[in-house]
């Protein structure tokens, strides 16, 4: 028996299909090995910043068994992703299953030829790409923790910042100034609507605006005038060349902008996609095509469209260090026209194969036509029409998306007369800045050359997840709290989140993984400067406000001049005689009922008062010395019980009983955990059956229609029993 290991039961059951008897193709299911959450013990920095890894809670198991089918095992393959990820689970399963010579095998896409010909040509763990991806992880544990611990003490508690998500933070804040500094100027647009020769109607634009109100009106009498003339008439032939096959950031931005996909909702549905075959590796930063590839695309064309649309290209990859995954995100067999378990697949699926198609296809011919007429008076402007015919469809035949609207303008010539039928003079205002998109932060960032592809869909959810940025429609919005955090950096540490800062270190992580640079120098080269500045900073004053708020809005209880300050959901107004007063005011200057005193004292640190707070889910009684103590009274009333006890505890906790899973309601919905939190921070999804899960002996819970009960630990096999290997 060979072992051949991949990161996902998906992916293990498409190849073991490939593979047959003779292999048994299993899955790590994800990192098996990880930093611990301390930093303290994650990495030892003076003895050349080592890595001190430990197994990934629940993934014992995995190893275990694992570990016992490579000692039965004639061979040991590892054929993670072909990526610095990738590359680096393959390293952590040597490590932890003690494997002494496996065999690393990479593919580019998940087709019976592409994997026999990967196992033709195996080869050692490439240790350049594993510290560049190991480089890249301590860097950011290190100044994530840094940052945000200085942010914890500085600005407010829970607040975090990173080595990636700061840079983007920034980006999108610097556009909310820039909206908030706008200020709108009025002007005006003149048109007119006309009659040919040939009573064809004709709308025409005058080529200039007009700041200047009087200057508009005098134009706009003169517009009146029923002596309308063609100027001249414009023909130009144009090409609209075909885009290169998409790589992750372009296939990010695409789906965002036609089919609504979150950065990464997009690579979550590549990722199964990928794992079920229909397409390439999904994270690259190339746009070439395998020679094979073209063969096969040419094929499908010839027998679609007709030879005559056929057009062999090659692309050029713009990014100076693509590298990783060698070719665009393409689908494995181009002649299947559409593909995918679900709704969502099928759709994205259909843009990659419409884009690598159509990359391969002629150039489509347009023909431009400009109108322009005038009524012959001095000083007058030009008004114009625009138009555009398609010619010759080519490429766009295929990618229809991309085609756009025609305007096909009426046949005339110069010093044909125009009838009049209506001015019109509209007063317009000048728009602020938009609002970045997901797929124009994208877009802004691999231009400014922040972060890599690969990392873009978790620094957007990660800003929004942290409450820094809110989504209005499509377009992200930076909230109080993410303007705070980011002014907080750019005061006292913009030289680490700065475009160049940030894209000349990508560059060095690059370099670790082609051996151009040395890891524990290039670590050290950063820490030494870096933890300096942090520590420079540790005798700066805590903001405890944000200044004092508008003098028409007193305090509701005293009187007395508020002050602005951050709380969980943005900015508020609060007495600047807290504690003594607890008056309080939205920013808008609504009075907040704020907290209140129970009278009773906290029964774990006995120091606090009990505090009757507001939070999003309703009233709760908390200790007053929050977040160093975290005690929150229960409503006994309120409490919805499972009747479950809890396996954590159930020897007792901390001279606590038992406790009981109840239903508590977080920022994802329900959920459930148990009655001695935060003792004990045992939760999992959905409501517990009372059953215990006959692989893990974790607790089994409510399920959906399908798998009526499944265990609560998300990489069991009892989870999604849809997964089992079948024996």
């Amino acid at each position: 028996m060979k072992l051949l290991i991949v990161e996902s039961p998906s992916k293990a059951k498409t190849i073991q299909k490939y593979l047959g008897k003779d292999f048994r193709v299993e899955a790590s299911v994800g990192h098996i090995r990880d930093l611990p959450k301390s930093n303290k013990a994650a990495v030892d920095i003076e003895g050349g910043f080592i890595p001190h890894y430990e197994i990934s809670k629940g993934k014992e198991h995995i190893i275990q068994e694992l570990t016992a089918l490579a000692k039965k095992a004639s061979e040991v393959f590892l054929a993670t992703d072909p990526d610095r990820e990738g590359e680096a689970i393959a390293w952590h399963i040597k490590e932890a299953l003690h494997l002494k010579n496996p065999k690393r095998v990479v593919y580019h896409e998940i087709t019976k030829e592409a994997i026999e010909e990967a196992l033709k040509h195996p080869r050692k763990i490439d240790m350049g790409l594993k510290e560049a991806q190991e480089a890249r992880r301590v860097l950011d544990r290190l100044v994530g923790y840094d940052l945000s611990g200085l942010i914890w003490k500085k600005v407010r508690y829970g607040l975090s910042a990173g080595r990636v998500q700061s840079p983007a933070l920034r980006i999108i804040i610097e556009r909310e100034r820039e909206i908030r500094a706008f200020v709108s100027e009025t002007y005006w647009i003149l048109s007119v609507d006309t009659e040919t020769k040939k009573k064809e109607k004709l709308a025409l634009f005058c080529d200039e605006e007009f700041r200047d109100k009087k200057k508009a009106e005098q134009i706009f009498e003169q517009a009146k005038e029923d002596s309308w003339k063609v100027s001249s008439v414009d023909e130009t032939e144009a090409k609209r060349s075909p885009k290169a096959p998409f790589t992750t950031s372009t296939l990010q931005q695409t789906a965002s902008s036609r089919l609504g996909f979150s950065p990464s909702r997009t690579m979550g549905v590549a990722q199964k996609l990928y794992e079920s075959g229909y397409i390439t590796y999904m994270r690259t930063d190339s746009t070439t095509i395998s020679v094979v590839a073209k063969s096969q695309i040419a094929e499908v064309i010839k027998k679609i469209y007709g030879e005559h649309y056929l057009e062999v290209r090659d692309y050029k990859t713009k990014s100076k260090n693509a590298q990783e995954a060698h070719e665009a995100i393409r689908p494995s067999h181009p002649e299947v026209s559409s593909a995918g378990h679900n709704e969502e697949q099928k759709r994205l699926y259909t843009l990659i194969r419409e884009r690598t198609v159509a990359s391969q296809m002629k150039d489509a011919k347009v023909s431009r036509t400009k109108i322009s007429a005038s009524t012959g008076g001095k000083d007058f402007p030009h008004f114009s029409a625009t138009g555009s015919v398609l010619l010759f469809d080519g490429w766009l035949k295929c990618d229809s998306g991309s085609r756009g609207e025609e305007v096909e303008l009426p046949k005339v010539l110069v010093n044909d007369p125009l009838k009049l039928i209506e001015a019109h003079c509209e007063e317009k205002h000048t728009e602020p800045p938009s609002r970045y998109t997901e797929a124009g932060l994208v877009k802004e960032l691999e231009k400014r050359g922040i972060g890599r592809p690969s990392t873009y869909a978790s620094t957007i959810k990660t800003i929004l997840d942290r409450g820094y940025v809110e989504k209005e429609g499509r377009a992200l919005r930076g909230t109080d709290t993410g303007d705070i955090v980011s002014s907080f950096l750019e005061k006292h540490f913009s030289e680490y989140i700065s475009d160049t800062f940030t894209a000349e270190m990508e560059d060095e992580l690059d370099d670790i993984s082609l051996g151009k640079r040395e890891y524990t120098k290039t670590l050290k080269d950063f820490y030494t400067v870096f933890s300096k500045a942090v520590r420079s900073k540790e005798k700066i004053e805590k903001i405890t406000d944000l200044g004092p708020g508008p003098k028409e809005f007193p305090c509701p209880k005293c009187g007395s001049v508020m002050i602005i300050k951050l709380g969980k959901n943005g900015k508020f107004l609060s007495c600047s005689k807290f504690p003594e007063c607890l008056g309080a005011r939205t920013i808008e200057g609504k009075e907040m009922e704020g907290p209140k005193k129970t009278g009773e004292k906290c029964p774990d640190c006995k120091d606090g008062d009990l505090m009757e707070k507001e939070g999003r889910f309703g009233k709760f009684i908390a200790c007053s010395n929050y977040p160093k103590c975290k005690f929150k009274k229960q409503d006994e009333n309120s409490i919805v019980r499972s009747g479950v006890m809890c396996p954590v505890c159930k020897d007792g906790l901390n001279g606590e009983g038992r406790g009981e899973m109840i239903e508590r309601r977080g920022r994802f919905g329900l959920f459930y955990s148990c009655s001695n939190y935060p003792k004990c921070k045992n939760a999992i999804k959905a409501k517990p059956t009372g059953n215990i899960c006959s692989l893990c002996q974790s607790l089994m819970m409510e399920g959906t229609k399908t798998i009526p009960e499944r265990c609560s630990n998300k990489i069991c096999l009892n989870h999604n029993p849809h997964k089992k290997d079948k024996k």
